[in-house]
């Protein structure tokens, strides 16, 4: 704590008493209402094992094939022998009673020809890969940052418990998981207004598989022209740009294939408030281990341990979980739980932060 007043990377030690005592009742509050709401996917689809019933070796019954899951299963294997993609997507969707309006409920068309090309032995080759990597850039860029390397091994053993979820060959086929990770591998490539391309070119490959990412390319933008960083400014921007281009491409190719009998499908914009953010970030990540009352109040924390580290990584971190928060707090039914996985990998990373931000904060109230 002394170390990091010193070196000016606790953000709230020098905060005025009423701002901290204000921050103080507002975390308070968060953590009680964290620890109440209900965090849950929708009913049909998903049920958690708690940590103790794991260590039990009590895995309960085998999870079937989730039906999105299942459909890109079909869509994969279909084109892995030639078949077009959009015209295999709206049959696949049509069979599985899956809605073509509007046209972003059929993923863009990258990550099944990445998975086709790869083969079942070159996606987990794949998948190691990439954990591997987050692992490597994210050990570099603590060493840099102010404070990261004084907690480098417990954040990277969090950034390890985030990013295992990887490894799941049971969620291949789902966008978000590769998308996430590699949102979290541009992050650690990133260094403000110095080394920036590598992290641009990854960012674009997780934004060709899931449009969820352009958030992530919008706050880079922002950060960079908010810094007076022109060209990382506009190269970010040009990116976002880019995709828009691609992603209208995408909607049209998906129209040319609508029938007037196809559905429309459920709307996306529920309110689901603090359950959603929760029931998102905690489901697709480990945390759906833990007692619900346990794991709302540390994804609090986290997100606590990031914005008190006075550092470019714990800044952007904390401007990221919180606008990821807050659309999912607004968008997204209980059946995207899954969403959750474009910030899940590096979430648990903050609790490496957060006992020097509370510790500042009472500092400060006092």
């Amino acid at each position: 704590m002394t170390d990091g007043i010193a070196s000016g990377y606790d953000r709230f030690a020098a905060w005025p008493k009423t701002a901290a005592r204000a921050a103080l009742l507002a975390l308070v509050a968060l953590l009680v209402a964290s620890a109440i709401v209900p965090i849950r996917a929708a009913e049909q689809k998903i049920a958690t094992v708690t940590l103790a019933q794991q260590i039990r070796g009590e895995t309960g019954t085998p999870r079937p094939r989730d039906d999105d899951l299942a459909l890109y299963d079909r869509v994969i294997e279909r084109i892995g022998k030639g078949e077009n993609y959009y015209t295999v997507a709206a049959e696949e969707h049509r069979r599985s009673h899956y809605p073509l309006r509007p046209g972003v409920a059929v993923r863009l068309p990258t990550l099944a020809y990445l998975l086709a090309w790869l083969g079942d032995g070159g996606q987990v080759a794949a998948s190691a890969l990439l954990v591997l990597a987050v692992l490597a850039a994210w050990w570099r860029r603590l060493g840099e940052e102010p404070g990261g390397a004084d907690r480098r091994m417990i954040a990277m053993a969090l950034l390890a418990l985030g990013a295992s979820l990887g490894f799941n060959r049971y969620f291949f086929t789902l966008h978000e998981l590769w998308s996430g990770m590699l949102l979290a591998l541009a992050f650690g490539l990133h260094r403000p207004g110095r080394k920036w391309g590598a992290a641009l070119a990854v960012a674009a490959l997780a934004l060709a598989i899931r449009e969820h990412a352009l958030p992530f390319v919008l706050l880079m933008a922002a950060m960079a022209l908010w810094r007076r960083d022109w060209k990382e400014g506009a190269a970010w921007s040009a990116l976002a740009l880019a995709f828009v281009v691609g992603l209208a491409v995408h909607l049209h190719l998906v129209a040319q294939l609508v029938l007037p009998s196809d559905p429309e499908g459920p709307d996306w914009l529920v309110l689901r408030g603090l359950s959603g953010w929760l029931s998102s970030v905690v489901l697709s990540s480990n945390l759906r281990l833990l007692p619900h009352f346990v794991a709302g109040p540390l994804v609090v924390l986290m997100v606590l341990g990031w914005a008190g580290w006075k550092s470019a990584a714990g800044e952007f971190a904390a401007l990221l979980q919180l606008g990821y928060g807050l659309a999912f707090m607004l968008a997204g039914r209980p059946d995207n739980y899954y969403w959750g996985a474009m910030v899940a990998p590096t979430l648990a990373m903050g609790l490496a932060w957060a006992p020097m931000a509370l510790k500042g904060l009472v500092r400060a109230a006092r």
